[in-house]
């Protein structure tokens, strides 16, 4: 008992016993090697069936003294013995049966708990009061999926494969919140029905919306392929050590020279470390294959929630908040060279401005947005008049609808060329004011779920980056 008290004190410690300290403590213990970590729940499950078959050895070989006659002299006692024994297992076994089932049981329970706190929260609008001052069906859904990415992913800041338990969890209660859009449905005719008057009818059937039916499958498998894509991860040449340590996984005992090249945005990430030769050239043409289909799964991700977020209706606070001119919006400069230039050019224009970050990038596309949208009111304004006052501008050479019309062209081709410049720019306020007051459930669960994969493989693709260029720079430094 001392001996145990003593080694459990040294795991509480940190400290790994050697392989012979461990022989000499348990001698069924089974052997690991040497740079593998035995954590005190594995340790206390060798420990029991040890025990178990050295107490039988003991009963057959050492439990009677020299000085006494042979246990063979009594078959019936070591009939006994051995029925005993037999007995004991048989409990042993039938306990740790039953203890298997109370587990498996508590653990349904915990889940069934879980789920029915979340189904509350969706039909409580998040507000666990239940005064009904809670947000919309659709805004519930949608942070329900983010908030379960940010539980599921939000940890996992490396190329390796999600442990079993996360990928279970996302795997269930994704299906659980997808559901909803198996009863978001449209009816289309199916076939002509004459009745007996002879009157033709024509029969509708139901089928899921034509946006959910198009894109819902489409998310499905580019998520399934961004869990391909971290499982392939399981053997790797390439490691990782937190920020500040040098031997973080380091390998049976072989010395590696780490290789850190990490900007000041990323100190939160873990750093990935190579081999001091470099990646094999098998690895390294993994590394760039995964690469690419995440960089494919991103742009697809990424065009999926763009086309959403532009069906999504503009809000009337937003509309209500712009200016009345498009001018107050974009400034002088920007607003001359838009109006004065014959032959606009939304590239020259983007150089000329000399953006030096992606924030000032997204304050430019928030205010282009606007003066996009302020444009258009104003054309709309304009052409929404009286028939006599329609026919006066026909007459005329309607100097202000096209100017406002034309410019609202011109906004709009701006914007797309600098998210083209931008790719992976953030959100603009018009964007997030459509997420914050979209009713739509279909919408909701579309846009949120393609914004969790954009990011999920953007986060891949930088991942398998910073392994290429810690690899790229070990190779410039043995050259």
């Amino acid at each position: 008992m001392d001996n145990s008290s003593n080694s459990d004190e040294n795991y509480d410690l940190g400290y790994q016993p050697s392989l012979s300290s461990m022989d000499q403590n348990d001698q069924s213990t089974t052997e690991t090697p040497g740079h593998s970590t035995i954590s005190t729940g594995s340790f206390a499950y060798c420990r029991t069936f040890s025990e178990t078959s050295a107490f039988s050895e003991a009963i057959d070989d050492h439990s009677y003294s020299s000085t006494e006659p042979s246990p063979s002299c009594w078959p019936v006692n070591k009939s006994c013995n051995k029925a005993a024994l037999s007995r004991l297992g048989m409990k042993q076994h039938y306990k740790s049966g039953v203890d298997e089932k109370v587990d498996d049981q508590e653990s349904v329970d915990l889940e069934l708990e879980t789920m029915k706190e979340r189904f509350a929260k969706l039909l409580l609008g998040e507000d666990m009061s239940g005064s009904g001052k809670g947000v919309c069906t659709a805004v519930t859904i949608s942070n329900a999926i983010t908030n379960l990415y940010a539980t599921v992913f939000g940890h996992n800041l490396r190329l390796e494969p999600l442990n079993p338990e996360k990928k279970a969890m996302w795997k269930r209660e994704m299906d659980c919140l997808l559901s909803v859009c198996e009863y978001i449905v449209e009816f289309i005719p199916s076939r002509s029905q004459n009745l007996p008057n002879g009157t033709a009818i024509e029969v509708m059937e139901g089928r899921p919306r034509s946006d959910i039916y198009i894109n819902l499958p489409a998310l499905k498998k580019l998520d399934a392929l961004l869990l391909e894509i971290l499982d392939a991860f399981q053997d790797t040449e390439f490691w990782y050590a937190e920020q500040g340590s040098m031997s973080s996984k380091s390998r049976a005992g072989s010395f590696r020279k780490i290789v850190v090249h990490r900007k000041e945005e990323k100190w939160w990430l873990p750093v990935p470390c190579v081999p001091q030769d470099g990646l094999t050239e098998k690895s390294r043409k993994h590394l760039r294959n995964k690469r690419d289909c995440a960089n494919q799964i991103h742009k697809a991700a990424m065009s999926i929630n763009s086309s959403i977020l532009y069906e999504m209706e503009i809000p009337e606070t937003y509309m209500a908040s712009l200016p009345k001119s498009g001018k107050a919006c974009l400034g002088d400069s920007i607003y001359r060279y838009m109006c004065i230039t014959d032959k606009f050019s939304p590239d020259n224009l983007l150089d000329c401005l000399n953006i030096t970050s992606e924030h000032e990038a997204l304050e430019l596309a928030d205010r282009i947005e606007a003066s996009m949208y302020t444009w258009r009111r104003k054309a709309c304004m304009s052409h929404s008049k009286s028939s006599w006052d329609m026919v006066k501008d026909l007459m005329s050479d309607i100097d202000s609808y096209d100017k406002n019309h034309v410019l609202a062209l011109r906004a709009e081709s701006l914007l797309f060329c600098l998210k083209q410049r931008y790719p992976e720019l953030s959100q603009t306020s018009l964007d997030t004011c459509k997420i914050q007051y979209n009713r739509d459930v279909g919408q909701a669960i579309l846009e949120s779920y393609s914004r969790v994969l954009e990011g999920l493989a953007f986060n891949i693709v930088a991942w398998i980056e910073d392994v290429l260029d810690v690899d790229r720079s070990m190779r410039n430094q043995d050259q």
